[in-house]
C-alpha cells in the first residue's frame, strides 16, 4: 500500500505547529503562514496549501485570515491522532476493496449461499486494516513530536523566530 506524500507533509505540519507553540500556555497561538512552512521544508507552496486545507476541513487545523493570518492547530496536539491526519488527506475509505471475483467466471452459477460470508482474503485484509487504523488512532501528534530529538524542535523554533 502506498499513501499519498501529502500524508507525510500534513503530519509534519501538525508536529511543526505543535513545536512552534508548545510553550504558549492557554493563549491562542499565532497563526503560521503556509508559505513559510512550505519554504522551511522546501515544498511547493500550492500543493502544501491543499494538504493544509484538507486538515482544516477535518477540524485538525484552523485557518486565520488576514495580513497576519495563517494556520494553527485547532486543538491540543495530544488530542489529534495520526489516523485523523491520514483520513483528512486520504479520505475515510479502506485501503482494500473486495470485488468478489470469486462469484464470477467459473463460479457465476453457484448459489449465493456459497458466498454468504466474506472470503479469507477479504477477512484478512479487513483485520489488517483495523489493526493499522487502531495503531494510527493510538498515536497522537504529541507522540510524534516526542519521538523527535528536542534539538530538532528547538531548531525549528529558531528558524521561524528569525524568518
Amino acid at each position: 500500500m502506498r499513501m499519498n506524500e501529502g500524508v507525510e507533509w500534513a503530519a509534519h505540519v501538525c508536529v511543526l505547529l505543535h513545536w512552534l507553540h508548545e510553550d504558549d500556555g492557554p493563549a491562542a497561538p499565532a497563526p503560521i503562514p503556509v508559505a513559510r512552512m512550505a519554504e522551511a521544508y522546501d515544498l511547493p507552496a500550492a500543493y502544501l496549501v491543499k494538504q493544509v486545507q484538507a486538515l482544516t476541513r477535518a477540524g485538525i487545523t484552523e485557518s486565520v485570515p488576514g495580513k497576519y493570518g495563517g494556520v494553527r492547530l485547532a486543538r491540543p496536539a495530544g488530542r489529534i491522532t495520526l489516523m485523523e491526519v491520514v483520513a483528512a488527506i486520504e479520505g475515510p475509505d479502506d485501503a482494500f476493496a473486495c470485488t468478489e471475483i470469486r462469484q464470477r467466471g467459473m463460479n457465476e452459477d453457484r448459489p449465493a449461499r456459497d458466498f454468504a460470508k466474506p472470503c479469507g482474503i477479504a477477512h484478512a485484509m479487513r483485520e489488517a486494516e483495523l489493526a493499522w487504523r487502531r495503531e494510527l488512532a493510538a498515536t497522537s501528534i504529541l507522540d510524534l513530536a516526542a519521538r523527535t530529538p528536542r534539538r530538532v524542535a528547538a531548531d525549528a523554533r529558531r528558524h521561524f523566530a528569525r524568518t
